[in-house]
């Protein structure tokens, strides 16, 4: 990965279990990740390694799902010099509002 969330953005970010009673479509999901047709959408995160929200790998919209996401295989991602980018300019927003969750999420 070569560009990383500042610690500042990263803080933000609720800790594992804290948003649980919170519905999967107001889930408030404050990063995004891609490469090529794959996309992890992040909604909680440890503060050290696993991450927890919404991935599509491969354009796969049937089985996209949500999950733990480990933010340390994401850094390592490496497809012949192309890594796993970080979208700089992301709004949190909640699930039902991003277009691939709610076409994946029957929102």
């Amino acid at each position: 990965m070569w560009n990383f969330p500042h610690s500042s953005v990263l803080s933000q970010i609720p800790k594992l279990y804290k948003t649980e009673n919170v519905s999967l479509q107001d889930k408030i999901i404050h990063l995004h990740f891609f490469i090529g047709s794959c996309d992890w959408y992040i909604a909680e995160y440890d503060g050290q390694d696993i991450m927890w929200g919404f991935a599509i790998l491969g354009g796969d919209t049937v089985n996209a799902e949500w999950g733990y996401i480990s933010f340390n295989e994401l850094k390592e991602i490496n497809i012949n010099g192309i890594e796993v980018d970080y979208e700089i300019y992301w709004q949190p927003k909640k699930a039902c509002e991003i277009d691939k969750i709610q076409q994946c999420s029957g929102f």
